[in-house]
């Protein structure tokens, strides 16, 4: 027997009937399973998933209405139909009970020939169109877990996109792209009363530390330059690499020019300590430091390439001054 074939469970204490219903169902479609009692016929539901069961309800020790009743309990069960089958089912009383008990149906002994494969075989296309849906539904909601896998993963492939094109690649942070979308909001934010800062940062010898201990060693100083900057800011500030060893810094609610300048050389201080580093002549520790130059901007500064050239400016200041030291733009 094919295994996809639905099955159809007969359950009657009377060999003769299970032999006739035998004959009767041979050609419908369906693999038959007899029980000859009650216990039986649970055992084998729990065993089998039936399309449908024609179940006799005078048998002794347990009758069709208590088998059905133990059918009703359990979940996986409840839903299977059953058609009892009966020689005095006219009376309401026991009709009304057995659909109580979960029948779909009756048939009358002695059985009808057609009107028994008739109605089996309504319960087997029934059967069948349940089966295709439930395959269907389950192919749906593979599809759609796959769909949300997929979706999923193309906004994590997105987002990775847009944070490699506005961000660095070896200090994770902002890149120059971002870092003039960041102080361009920053001069829109600004009151006309309030104040934030930009600050531009080249780092002194760091060339010496690339050209003598190698590259590796001049990407790892850079990343932990970076470390130290984030840790020297505030939530809502801006720290980015704008290439090389350049770095800005965009400082959001100055409140006056004296203690922007005390901030500044604060996170001068903090990268001006060592850095254990591996090189290509092994351990050392890099000192370096930074020239840091700053400029004001306010809600009525000009063109965002203003504020930059005046903070350049005062780079430029700091670095003609003697290096590791801050200068503010006048």
């Amino acid at each position: 027997m094919n295994a996809a074939m639905p099955k159809i469970l007969v359950v009657d204490d009377t060999p003769a009937n299970l032999v006739a219903m035998r004959r009767l169902l041979a050609d419908c479609g369906a693999q038959l399973f007899e029980a000859d009692s009650g216990n039986a016929a649970l055992a084998m539901c729990l065993d089998h998933q039936f399309a449908l069961i024609l179940l006799d309800v005078n048998m002794p020790e347990m009758d069709g209405f208590e088998v059905a009743a133990l059918l009703g309990e359990a979940e996986r069960l409840r839903e299977t139909p059953i058609i009892f089958v009966t020689a005095a089912y006219a009376d309401d009383i026991n009709r009304l009970k057995g659909y109580r008990f979960g029948a779909v149906d009756y048939l009358a002994k002695p059985v009808n020939d057609a009107i028994l494969q008739s109605k089996v075989r309504v319960f087997l296309d029934l059967y069948s169109a349940r089966a295709q849906l439930s395959a269907t539904l389950d192919t749906l909601s593979e599809r759609n877990r796959q769909l949300g896998i997929e979706i999923t993963e193309r906004k994590r492939v997105e987002e990775q996109i847009r944070h490699q094109a506005t961000h660095d690649m070896l200090t994770g942070l902002p890149n120059r792209t971002l870092f003039h979308d960041r102080l361009l909001t920053a001069m829109q934010r600004a009151t006309r009363h309030g104040s934030f800062a930009l600050a531009l940062l080249d780092i002194d010898g760091f060339k010496g530390v690339n050209d003598g201990h190698g590259h590796p060693a001049g990407d790892a100083l850079l990343q932990a330059i970076a470390v130290r900057l984030r840790q020297q800011l505030r939530a809502n500030d801006t720290v980015a690499r704008l290439g090389g060893d350049e770095f800005a810094l965009i400082l959001e609610d100055v409140t006056d020019a004296p203690a922007l300048m005390e901030r500044c050389r604060q996170i001068g201080e903090r990268l001006a300590q060592p850095y254990p580093l591996q090189g290509r002549h092994g351990a050392f520790e890099a000192k370096i430091s930074a020239s840091i130059g700053i400029a004001l901007g306010h809600g009525d500064a000009g063109h965002d390439e203003e504020l930059i050239q005046a903070a350049d400016r005062a780079l430029y200041a700091a670095k003609d001054g003697g290096k590791n030291r801050c200068a503010l733009a006048t």
